[in-house]
């Protein structure tokens, strides 16, 4: 009879598994615009864009931006409240690859994650505007999780004493701030009530091809053909280490670029290659890719 229990309860694991992987996947995250410098700042919260891993929290697991599943270990969201949370993987300023490396791994290390914190930002299931939820989230500290905690949302009076913070956070080697409406509800999808300001332009595009090294980068990539989300694409050359070169970012994936502005044509001007994201999800396969980066190293 024992037997027969554990087996009915194996196979009921087996059924709910794909119900919290659905849930935790099929959340549509609040996605920041660029600020304008024309917004009335005094009715936003701001707070330090951490240089991090984004994570959602689903009130039982732990998932990427993309839908994965994050490997955290069992302790790390032991007694984690039962709701939505949205925040970032975080260890400290300039310590992105690091931390990135730590979520990636599908064999969660004790000793690393015992640097990284959850940044909680919002809650995506609170029902209150942006000032109700920053209240719900000061209280974080009343569950005694040290790695648990919410960013500190502060208050600007004008565009100048926003610029002043600002310019402070980035020379002590923040990334920048993010902006969010004290009115706003939590809405899916990209949004002008949550901006992001930062002292250059970066965005996401999608890899999608490879053009051939010449002179020293002769059998190697000599650039990555990518695209926006508009369908627009260009060639990232500048910005790619001899290593990314040899072994570049996989058909499909996506990388962060950073740039000067745009040209007449609508372009990033002097885009230049940042990272790979590894918290998007992949569309490998694209049967319009340029090849694959071993074309190069034949």
């Amino acid at each position: 009879m024992r037997q027969l229990c554990l087996v009915l309860f194996s196979v009921l694991l087996l059924f709910a598994s794909p119900l919290v992987s659905a849930q935790g996947a099929s959340h549509q995250a609040m996605l920041a615009s660029v600020y304008s410098g024309e917004t009335a700042v005094h009715e936003y919260w701001v707070s330090e864009k951490l240089d991090g891993v984004r994570g959602h929290w689903d009130g039982e697991a732990l998932w990427s931006r993309g839908g994965y599943p994050i490997a955290a270990p069992g302790w790390f969201t032991q007694d984690w409240p039962a709701m939505a949370m949205d925040g970032e993987l975080w260890i400290a300023r300039e310590l992105f690859d690091t931390v990135s490396g730590i979520v990636r791994s599908s064999q969660a290390d004790d000793k690393d994650w015992r640097r990284v914190k959850f940044m909680v930002f919002d809650l995506p299931d609170h029902g209150g505007t942006f000032d109700q939820r920053v209240r719900a989230m000061a209280n974080m500290a009343d569950n005694g999780i040290p790695w648990l905690q919410s960013i500190p949302q502060f208050r600007v009076t004008d565009a100048t004493e926003l610029d002043v913070r600002l310019e402070a956070l980035v020379a002590a080697g923040s990334e920048g701030v993010m902006l969010h409406h004290q009115d706003a509800l939590y809405r899916s999808g990209r949004t002008q009530d949550l901006l992001k300001y930062k002292l250059y332009d970066d965005a996401e595009a999608r890899v999608v091809g490879y053009t051939e090294g010449k002179g020293k980068y002769a059998r190697q990539v000599g650039a990555l053909v990518v695209e926006r989300e508009d369908g627009r694409r260009f060639r990232l050359g500048s910005g790619l280490s001899d290593k990314a070169r040899a072994t570049p970012p996989p058909l499909g994936s996506w990388v962060t670029y950073r740039y000067n502005g745009l040209t007449s044509s609508g372009l990033p001007r002097f885009a230049r290659f940042v990272r790979m994201r590894n918290d998007m999800p992949e569309l490998a396969g694209e049967s319009d890719a340029r090849g694959s980066s071993d074309e190069w190293k034949q």
